[in-house]
């Protein structure tokens, strides 16, 4: 049999096709926000390559998993969501909730800065940092492609709140702005 090709024409008019069916413009909303998602996916692989095996590519990994779900809600209209399935294809309160441990127990392990800080410390921090601007992006962007009862925002925005939480973690001790 022969092997199916990467490319299939199909989006050449600019269009492209959902999860559960349907297409749209490719600079829709949908795809804008899953695009962004997709976009914070592939900065955290970066942050894996930088901090190598160990509790970080762990926690990294599983929220990468998150995010393939959070894009299959995305990638669907709004008409065809009561086709998703939670925790598989939706995003669902337990994800949050991991979340917000993963944050809570991440931060018992560094002194918080008390203001503002340069980013860069070291590349791993760097990268989370640059993975936390592009989730802040995809959070805006999914405003309007994923409305309540969605958990998308939400998600997105714990999400920002942990790599910001690791990349402090990763740092160590950050440098402060008043300090440049």
């Amino acid at each position: 049999m022969p092997r199916e090709r990467v490319y299939t024409k199909k989006g050449d008019d600019g269009t492209t096709g959902l999860f559960y069916g349907g297409r749209v413009r490719k600079d829709s909303e949908l795809p804008r926000a899953y695009g962004a998602v997709d976009e914070a996916q592939a900065v955290l692989g970066l942050a894996r390559v930088a901090a190598g095996p160990g509790e970080l590519d762990s926690m990294l990994v599983a929220i990468m998993r998150d995010l393939w779900v959070l894009m299959a809600e995305l990638a669907t209209l709004p008409e065809n969501r009561s086709k998703l399935s939670p925790g598989a294809s939706a995003v669902t309160q337990e994800m949050i909730d991991r979340l917000e441990s993963t944050i809570d127990g991440l931060d018992e392990r560094f002194d918080p800065p008390t203001e503002f800080v340069v980013p860069g410390e070291d590349a791993v921090s760097a990268w989370l940092d640059l993975g936390r601007t592009v989730v802040r992006r995809a959070e805006r962007h999914a405003l309007s492609a994923a409305e309540p009862p969605s958990l998308v925002v939400p998600y997105l925005n714990r999400l920002s709140d942990l790599l910001w939480t690791m990349a402090r973690w990763q740092e160590g001790e950050s440098r402060p702005v008043r300090k440049v």
